[in-house]
This record gives C-alpha cells, structure tokens and sequence, in this order.
C-alpha cells in the first residue's frame, strides 16, 4: 500500500512540473481556456473547453461544496464537448479557488448564487449568448434550483443530477434503508458502529460525515471509491500538485461551515415552481439524495415551460460516474430538445 501512495505521489509530482494548463482542441473554432477570473470579490478557476465556440454553454455546477469537477472532467462527460462548451467552474473554497484569500464565512446560499449569476453573465457576454444551460450535481443542484428560481431569463433549462430536496426528509429515508442493509449484511463491527452513531436528526455535522460514509460504503452513494476516482484524476493537466492538496482540503470541509443554513431548507416550501425546463436525473440506488424524494419533489413542482425525469437504473449519486455513455448522451438529448435554432 505504501509502494502505491508512493507511485500517486511521483506521478502527481511529475504532472505538477509542467505547470497547470490545458490540452487544445484540433478542430477549428474550438476553444479550450483554463483561466482565473474575478468572481465576488476572489480569483476563482474556470476550465472552459469545445470543439465549436458557436455550440451552447454548459455551465456545471459541481457537487460539496467543495467537490470541484475539473480534475476528472476529462475521465467521464468529455465527449460533451463535442455539443457544448463546457465551463467547469471550481467554487469559491474548491480545488484551485481554494486560495489564501478565500474566507470559509463567505460561504453562504446568497453569496453562491450571486457568484453563478456573476459568472453566467460573464459567460452570456464572451460567447454572445442569450441564453446557456446550467447543470447541477448535489449540493451543485441546490444551488442551481435556486439559482434559476433567481434568475429563469438567464438559462435555457436546468439540468439536475441528484437533487437535493430536503436533507431531513432524505436522512430519514436513508436511515432506514442502511438499518436494513447492515442487519442483512453487515459485519458485527459494522452494527455496533452503526448502533453507537444512531439516528437522525444529524445535527452535527461531524456526525452527519460519518453516516453519508456508512451510505457510501453499502453503494447508496459514490459510483466509486476515492483510489478509481484518485487515479482518474492523474490525467488532469489542469491541476498541479499543489491543486489536488487544495481540491482535498476544500472536498474534507465540505458543508461544514453551511450546515446550520442548509439544513432546514426544503424546496416543497421554498421552491414549489420554475419558470424553464427543468430535466432531474436521477440514480435508482442513490441514498444520498434519495431516488424517492427526488421523484416526489418531480411530481410535485410545478414547471409550465416542462419538467422531466430520467432514471439511471445502475446508478448511485453519481451518473455520469456509474453509466457516463447514457449520461452524456442524455444531456445531449436535453439540448436537442431544448436549444432554439440559430436566426
């Protein structure tokens, strides 16, 4: 195990000495820019890549906070690139905008959705568009349903990939679900461990932690563990060593300094309609947010421009992980639906 910690650790050393950057794209009109741009008041990253700079923005909102997207974009929805040009965004406290100058209480739901607005108008400007898509994955959803709540003239539909509705409501569905799968399959330590956490509410958040990793380790979470994700990464020329540090420190805080804000929100009461398309993706096995809870919410929400739900029957949290060749081309469906023909 050691020997292999220390193959990660010369590779990442190795990719670090070149510098951050990232690869052309030999088609003409392509565009591929990895850039640093003020965004509320802080540099923050943006990776912004596709083969024809006239196709739709994508702007994906990655998961956490602080889970950034950009060092496996290039492992799962690469061939999005073909359709789209694709903004992976690293969060204020994420990956490379994990900076000194980021402070952990400017993380609040306002400052975030201030920040995609900034961002998105950036965008709308350099690519002449009136319009681009937004896609959300887990606490990337949240603020993207709110964000499109804020500002529906903005986008051209909503993406979201596991959504987060109610996290108390969510916690008690998951709950019972891991009660059954540890009696069933577990090991004794696993019981006792599970007896010694108990269950929700999970105020804490050190305690909520521990549960979401019980989750993930009986596969109602993460499509895959940290080692596959870990080496997919490795190929990420956008990220130096010291990025990967930063990606971890910001991915380990997660919440944390959210949780007291994030906790009590429940879209049945706060976000009952949507003024644009809305399509929720959704893992059949995901317990983190859970399948049921999101399909309810779907039936729920009221969306006159039109709402969708697709269904990832060999998925957990993470789609574009477990079944990314149905992922991509379920995306890339929602644009063939949605995107208005250029006059």
């Amino acid at each position: 195990m050691k020997v292999k910690w220390v193959a990660y650790l010369l590779t990442f050393e190795l990719l670090s000495s070149c510098g951050a950057r990232t690869e052309s794209i030999p088609t003409p009109n392509s565009v591929a820019d990895l850039l640093s741009l003020e965004i509320g008041g802080m540099q923050q990253w943006l990776l912004i890549r596709g083969e024809n700079n006239d196709h739709p923005v994508l702007l994906w909102l990655h998961g956490g906070p602080g889970s950034a997207q950009m060092p496996v974009h290039h492992a799962y929805t690469k061939e999005l690139e073909k359709e789209f040009i694709v903004v992976h965004w690293d969060q204020r406290g994420a990956g490379k905008s994990n900076t000194p100058e980021f402070r952990e209480e400017t993380m609040t739901l306002h400052r975030f959705i201030e920040d995609t607005h900034e961002l998105t108008r950036y965008l709308k400007k350099r690519f002449d568009k009136d319009q681009i898509y937004l896609l959300g994955h887990s606490w990337g959803t949240l603020l993207g349903i709110h964000v499109v709540k804020e500002y529906p003239d903005d986008y051209e539909t909503f993406i979201s990939v596991s959504q987060v509705v109610d996290p108390a409501r969510a916690d008690s569905i998951s709950w019972s679900w891991l009660q059954e799968k540890v009696q069933k399959s577990g090991s004794r330590d696993e019981i006792k461990a599970l007896d010694r956490l108990g269950g929700p509410p999970f105020d804490d958040h050190d305690r909520f932690v521990r549960f979401i990793k019980m989750v993930d380790s009986f596969g109602g979470g993460m499509d895959a563990g940290f080692t596959q994700l870990l080496w997919k990464s490795l190929g990420a020329s956008e990220y130096t060593l010291t990025d990967y540090i930063k990606w971890f420190k910001g991915a380990n805080r997660g919440s944390g300094p959210m949780w007291e804000e994030t906790r009590d929100i429940d879209l049945f009461s706060s976000v009952d309609s949507l003024r644009i398309p809305v399509y929720f993706f959704t893992g059949e096995k995901d317990y983190n947010t859970p399948n049921q809870l999101v399909k309810a919410y779907y039936y729920f929400l009221d969306a006159p421009q039109g709402k969708y739900l697709v269904r990832f029957t060999n998925s957990a949290h993470t789609p574009f992980i477990a079944e990314p060749e149905k992922f991509n081309r379920e995306v890339v469906r929602v644009k063939q639906q949605t995107e208005r023909p250029i006059p």
